[in-house]
């Protein structure tokens, strides 16, 4: 649905994308990931035709955005991370002007009755959107993006100013928008990404680090495999044995969960299972096993390890790339 290949974006001297290549698929929803100056904003600037590249192409549904401008543009709907709200308009005559500039063909009243029911601003469409919290215009932000119901909706930052009870209805709405649509989602609020997203696109310094399910995550920054077992008998025996396995590079108790039961974190080599070795060697010394699941790093973890040597070289960024 969205193919991103090689694109190069350069700010005189400074190179704000090398090479950023990645695909999003029809009715998926992509976590788009990286720390500010990353090049998050270019990216989605290119790819709605907002900004134009140095090298590189963007293809919606087949149209590229540079040759096919109108195609392509007809097919997505845009929050930016500033919502393109005006501040004198009521929040119905807005989305009608938004209505009328897209040349929308579904019937006006009651397309637009319906995107405001799904972002929940039925009951404020007579007001001033100036007179709005912050969290309000957002929210109408959102409905413009969706005027239309275009087939990729992309969403920078879109809770900004929300508060907890909207977010979670936020990530309801955008969590339902897969069924219909394509949505990339960028968020520096990694829970939000791990809740909402199928998948994570990484971004450091101008350069996809990391493309993988968002389960998956962890397996692509770390060398090792984690496993968290909780044993009855004795620790120094579990220690022992199970440091003796093939595969397994360390083994440490971590805490004591009540008298003579303890739980240990096992790290073992990436290429290998170590799940029945465990079992059978812990069952041979009568050594009994309450609990055993994979303890893979956090998406914190992971997007932490992934992005540690943004900013550590000398490359000079601007606000906003």
């Amino acid at each position: 649905m969205v193919e991103v290949k090689n694109l190069v974006k350069n700010y005189g001297s400074i190179n704000a994308l090398d090479n950023v290549s990645f695909t999003v698929e029809k009715g998926e929803i992509l976590g788009f990931l990286g720390p500010n100056g990353a090049g998050k904003s270019t990216t989605l600037n290119i790819i709605t035709g907002y900004l134009f590249s140095n090298g590189g192409t963007v293809t919606i549904d087949g149209y590229d955005i540079l040759e096919n401008p109108m195609q392509a543009r007809s097919k997505i709907g845009y929050l930016p991370e500033q919502p393109p709200v005006y501040s004198d308009m009521t929040v119905l005559k807005y989305l009608e002007f938004i209505y009328g500039l897209k040349k929308v063909k579904l019937p006006r009243k009651q397309h637009i009755e319906e995107v405001m029911k799904l972002v929940k601003i039925d009951d404020i469409k007579g007001r001033v959107i100036g007179n709005l919290s912050k969290g309000y215009k957002q929210r109408v932000g959102f409905a413009q993006a969706l005027i239309g119901n275009p087939e990729v909706i992309i969403l920078d930052e879109p809770t900004v100013g929300l508060d907890p009870r909207q977010i979670v209805e936020m990530r309801s709405v955008i969590r339902g928008l897969a069924k219909k649509h394509t949505v990339i989602f960028s968020s520096h609020i990694l829970s939000e990404v791990a809740n909402i997203c199928d998948r994570i696109v990484v971004i450091s310094e101008g350069k996809i680090v990391a493309d993988a399910k968002t389960a998956e995550l962890s397996a692509v920054t770390s060398d090792v495999k984690k496993l968290s077992v909780i044993v009855e008998g004795s620790s120094s025996s579990v220690l022992s044995l199970v440091g003796e396995i093939e595969g397994v590079t360390k083994v440490r108790r971590v805490s004591q969960i009540s008298e003579g039961v303890f739980e240990y974190a096992v790290e073992y080599k990436k290429e290998t299972d170590v799940r029945r070795a465990v079992f059978k060697a812990l069952a041979k010394a009568n050594l009994v096993i309450l609990e055993m699941k994979d303890s893979g790093l956090s998406l914190e973890d992971s997007y932490m390890q992934l992005t540690k040597f943004a900013g550590a070289n000398t490359r000079q960024k601007k606000g906003g790339i």
